[in-house]
């Protein structure tokens, strides 16, 4: 019986230099349609995923672009790839895209497999890796209800950490992004030092979920968590409702490849 097991495989690429859950859900989400995504690197990927990814790609990338965005508000052309689905509309306005291509970040379909529990912390804080030192955010770290989540682990413990909060800070764009679709008010904040790209990733998402208004907030070091936490806001739920039934139905145009059981494990061996 096993060799007629033929799962749905997507050879793709997906940063994977260094842990953190955010690039991790790469995998995460198709795996939960019954899709195997295969860590491949961009000269042999047919897709790529989650993730300011759109500047690494050669100009000359012929696979599909399921959610990616571009890290910096930068002109972009790839005349040969095929786009499913970007993170927003300034990467889509950049890369030179119509109206017609799905918006938004694939990590929102975690909510498919995930649900926020019953609080126990009044506010979990998020740093981006570049932040895990923080003087701030280590302050309110410690602080009594605060859970400091760690975003080198993998996608199931930080969702599960987030879904037990009330509110959520965060540096992390995945962070924000769970946060929303779990339905947890949750604000960004920038710290030094500032991320690659600065801001943009940040409102090129909250464009579709949140059009024409920001929960970046500033953190001073005064603020408790409590003040924190009622100054955490939710997305707006008809366009974020709009986004995860697009990126949904999106699932189906992924160019897998039906494959047995037992070449999965080859063709993974065979790019890493």
């Amino acid at each position: 019986m096993l060799d007629r097991c033929v799962p749905a495989v997507i050879p793709m690429y997906w940063w994977d230099g260094h842990p953190n859950f955010g690039d991790a859900l790469t995998p995460w989400v198709p795996a939960g349609r019954g899709i195997v995504a295969v860590h491949t690197p961009l000269s042999g990927a047919r897709a790529v995923g989650i993730g300011s990814l759109v500047d690494q790609l050669p100009d000359d990338f012929d696979g599909t672009i399921w959610g990616s965005g571009l890290l910096r508000d930068t002109e972009t052309r790839l005349p040969r790839a095929r786009f499913l689905a970007v993170r927003g509309p300034l990467t889509r306005e950049q890369l030179g895209l119509g109206t017609d291509v799905t918006l938004g970040d694939p990590g929102l379909l975690v909510g498919a497999h995930a649900r926020r529990r019953a609080p126990r912390w009044r506010l979990g804080v998020v740093p981006h890796g570049l932040h895990h030192a923080d003087t701030a955010l280590e302050r309110l770290g410690r602080q009594a209800g605060v859970r400091t989540i760690d975003v080198r682990s993998t996608p199931s413990v930080v969702m599960a950490q987030i879904a037990r909060c009330e509110a959520v800070l965060t540096t992390s764009l995945h962070g924000l992004i769970v946060a929303d679709t779990l339905g947890i008010p949750a604000a960004w904040t920038q710290r030094e030092p500032r991320l690659w790209g600065g801001d943009f990733k940040f409102r090129d998402y909250e464009a579709v979920v949140s059009p024409g208004r920001s929960r970046e907030r500033t953190i001073n070091e005064s603020m408790d968590p409590d003040q924190v936490a009622r100054a955490c806001g939710l997305p707006d739920g008809d366009a974020l409702s709009r986004s995860i039934s697009e990126l949904e139905a999106s699932i189906a145009q992924l160019p897998v490849i039906p494959s047995r059981v037992w070449d999965v494990h080859s063709l993974r061996t065979k790019v890493r």
